[in-house]
């Protein structure tokens, strides 16, 4: 297995680590802190007993000396937990992990989320640069991040199962939505915006529900953490501006499949959706693991230019192209954005291409390679 970025190591308060589902949450805490106390709350009988008696929790735990670490997986299946929990760190000065996948049955249930006693992380699927020299692109984008897609031949088998698990332990079983067959049509129609500005009263005529209800749904995948918005940069504009946001899937593998996108081949639009999607997920990979400061948005005119990711405040802007030759055409969004801000630090567009050149007006032409590269090692924003 590949060596995850997201540093946990001695921890000396509590925390929380949210993830999509098989990110390898569970298998990170147990390789990092192999002599925790593990309370996993997927084990059906564990389950039912902390679910009927909270309390029990204080009694399992009173063995414990302070600073001792506790990991609760699947933290949110049990809200009445966190009650506890917060009453074992004040009073026994004890430091929890908690895991899980989403937290809005916590948030909708106004479950204790422990103020400022936790820490927060995120983990996400496989960063190229975890996998390292077995990096191949045409296999990321089309099985996917999850370490159990990526590594696994059967990954189309993998995309199904994944799917109708979502939607039967994390949709149904939560009683986050009434109507599963609706949300499953949701769940398709979303897909195809992938990487594009939500139009909601599009998706709502589609799949003939109200706009609130779209909107609702789009709030259950990112709580679910299943996927995100993505911001319009909207400072200091000369032009017309879009302000709508886009949302990006946390997986591409889960999108080819509810898209049925099956060979996925360069060149193509499907391939170039694919693409950008990765870059997108590399760059919350890092702002998650490296530099949770960072700031990251797209720009769009009314006329239709648009420059893919905004990083901070116009201090680099990124242009994911999945072409081997990059001509003029290719350049224009950033020369076009530049018109509006001259102040705009470094364009790059993120390619196919095999050699790292500079354009005459300073754009950084930049192989994919070279482009993970240079991000974690923080030579893309410093």
């Amino acid at each position: 297995m590949y060596k995850r970025l997201l540093k946990l190591n001695g921890p000396k308060k509590s925390f929380f680590l949210w993830g999509q589902r098989q990110t390898g949450k569970s298998s990170l805490l147990r390789e990092v802190f192999k002599k925790a106390y593990f309370i996993n709350l997927l084990e059906s009988d564990t389950f039912l007993e902390f679910a009927t008696r909270p309390s029990l929790l204080r009694e399992r735990l009173a063995h414990l000396k302070p600073l001792d670490l506790v990991i609760i997986d699947e933290v949110q299946k049990v809200p009445l937990l966190l009650d506890e929990i917060h009453n074992l760190i004040e009073s026994k000065k004890l430091i929890f992990g908690l895991c899980g996948s989403s937290a809005r049955k916590l948030k909708r249930g106004h479950a204790n989320l422990l103020g400022g006693r936790a820490r927060r992380f995120e983990l996400y699927g496989l960063s190229a640069f975890e996998i390292g020299n077995d990096f191949e692109l045409n296999k990321m984008l089309t099985r996917g991040f999850l370490p159990s897609f990526y590594l696994d031949d059967d990954y189309e088998h993998g995309h199904q199962s994944y799917v109708s698990d979502y939607l039967k332990e994390e949709i149904l079983a939560e009683g986050l939505i009434r109507n599963i067959a609706i949300f499953s049509r949701f769940l398709e129609t979303a897909a195809f915006s992938d990487s594009e500005i939500i139009n909601f009263s599009n998706i709502s005529r589609e799949i003939g529900v109200s706009v609130k209800t779209v909107q609702s749904h789009f709030e259950i995948l990112v709580d679910t953490l299943t996927g995100g918005f993505l911001p319009a940069y909207a400072k200091k504009m000369k032009r017309r501006t879009r302000q709508s946001p886009k949302f990006y899937f946390f997986d591409v593998g889960i999108v080819n499949y509810l898209s049925k996108r099956k060979n996925l081949v360069q060149k193509s639009a499907d391939f170039g959706k694919a693409f950008e999607n990765w870059i997108y997920h590399e760059l919350i990979c890092f702002k998650s693991y490296v530099k949770s400061d960072l700031e990251i948005y797209y720009w769009s005119l009314t006329t239709g230019v648009e420059v893919d990711f905004i990083l901070n405040n116009m201090e680099v802007a990124i242009e994911a192209k999945a072409t081997d030759r990059i001509t003029s055409d290719h350049l224009k969004n950033l020369r076009e954005l530049k018109l509006d801000f001259p102040q705009v630090k470094k364009r790059i567009v993120v390619c196919l291409e095999k050699e790292m050149r500079t354009t005459e007006d300073n754009i950084l032409i930049l192989p994919y390679g070279y482009f993970v590269s240079k991000l974690w090692l923080e030579e893309i924003i410093c």
